[in-house]
């Protein structure tokens, strides 16, 4: 009930007409202001922790560090898909610190598909159909880039690996 009220909250509160008007619970608390990446690109991810393509944490912590400053990773923890992400934000935060040494922005635990989507990736669906890219989350680790200025630029596969040339061609 209490993430049904919060939900509902953030969907009032957080409706954006730009990637930059969000600001979202962090998974260890905090809030992650989206407005503070402007300048840079930022690589938006659904992530889960027993998932068989878990191990792109990994890369995506690669990323992170070999692009810092340039590109922002923030990862939200999504249950959706057969259940693979159950765990408490505790659970979760420390499952990516030492299997996986995340230290890029996680978000608290959202939705990111059917009634209860979160207003972020609803926003990030609305934006992907603008561009003809009809339901983009299929899966865990559906990845959105957004550029510098606030627009998103595509939308990578669950299998496309972070580190891949189809990633790095946008940032080099």
């Amino acid at each position: 009930m209490k993430t049904l009220i919060a939900a509902l909250i953030l969907s009032i509160t957080m409706t954006g007409s730009s990637i930059y008007d969000f600001k979202v619970p962090g998974l260890e608390g905090g809030t992650i202001d989206f407005s503070k990446y402007k300048g840079q690109k930022i690589l938006i991810v659904n992530t889960a922790s027993k998932c068989g393509l878990t191990p792109q944490y990994d890369d995506l912590e690669k990323l992170y560090k070999q692009y810092k400053g340039k590109l922002v990773i923030v990862g939200f923890p999504a249950n959706n898909f057969a259940g693979q992400e159950p765990g408490t934000k505790t659970e979760i935060a420390e499952f990516c610190k030492k299997n996986y040494g995340v230290t890029f922005p996680m978000a608290d635990k959202v939705s990111v598909k059917g009634d209860d989507i979160a207003p972020i990736f609803k926003y990030l669906v609305d934006e992907a159909a603008k561009k003809g890219i009809k339901d983009p989350i299929s899966w865990n680790f559906t990845k959105f880039l957004v550029d510098e200025k606030g627009q998103l630029i595509t939308v990578f596969s669950p299998r496309t690996k972070p580190m891949s040339e189809e990633v790095l061609k946008y940032l080099n």
